[in-house]
């Protein structure tokens, strides 16, 4: 059973969107003191996030700048606030959709149960360690791996190097990976995609392999085979 840790002040809401994910068969957690987010969540160790923006003490986007600094799991936004901007915003820090208020409960469940799919079920190819540039590939855990170094990816970075590698010196265009990382792209920019690749490269710089994703400029990205030490 999927644990799902709901950041929500509303307890009207709150209550019955709990009500019904648990009838979908999710485990699913709230906060108790809006002072510890974080130490609740770490309490719990959900398998997926679904956060408000507007909260007592810190607003959802603290939260979830928290929470991505320290762990990988799927979040998701759920807000009245209508603004652009708020959702651009959310995609930046590293959320993975955004649903606005008023929503549709078919559409929340849909969102997660895609999400979920994305970040756990991998097939046997996928599970599959992959090897590029001297470095081992671990799609279902989220790493990298260069000799003692690991480093980790959020679902969104793996997804793109998996993209990247399944293409090696190929260019893989911009609108193709939008298109594979975002169910809802009204309102994710060329921006959004370029935080993204950006925070991937800085990770991969850490063991000296960011230098082999390389921007083809109006095109897409590339990653080129290489070997290390070069």
């Amino acid at each position: 059973m999927f644990k799902l840790f709901l950041i929500e002040d509303d307890t009207t809401l709150f209550t019955e969107i709990k009500e019904r994910l648990t009838k979908w068969s999710y485990d699913v957690y709230g906060v108790s003191d809006f002072r510890n987010v974080f130490e609740e969540f770490a309490a719990v160790k959900p398998d997926l996030v679904i956060i408000d923006i507007q909260l007592p003490q810190y607003d959802g986007f603290h939260w979830c700048r928290m929470i991505r600094s320290h762990s990988n799991v799927p979040i998701i936004f759920l807000s009245s606030r209508d603004h652009p901007a708020d959702m651009v915003m959310s995609m930046q820090f590293g959320a993975d959709d955004f649903i606005q208020k008023p929503f549709h409960f078919d559409v929340l469940i849909a969102k997660i149960q895609a999400i979920l799919r994305r970040a756990y079920d991998y097939n046997t190819e996928q599970s599959e360690l992959k090897t590029w540039c001297g470095a081992t590939i671990d799609y279902e855990r989220n790493t990298v791996t260069l000799g003692e170094t690991t480093i980790e990816l959020t679902k969104n970075e793996s997804l793109i190097l998996k993209k990247l590698i399944e293409r090696k010196n190929k260019i893989v265009s911009r609108e193709s990976l939008i298109n594979s990382l975002w169910d809802d792209k009204r309102f994710v920019s060329d921006n959004t995609l370029t935080v993204n690749i950006n925070r991937l490269r800085k990770k991969l710089d850490e063991i000296d392999l960011g230098r082999y994703i390389e921007t083809k400029v109006g095109q897409g990205y590339i990653a080129i085979e290489g070997s290390f030490p070069p």
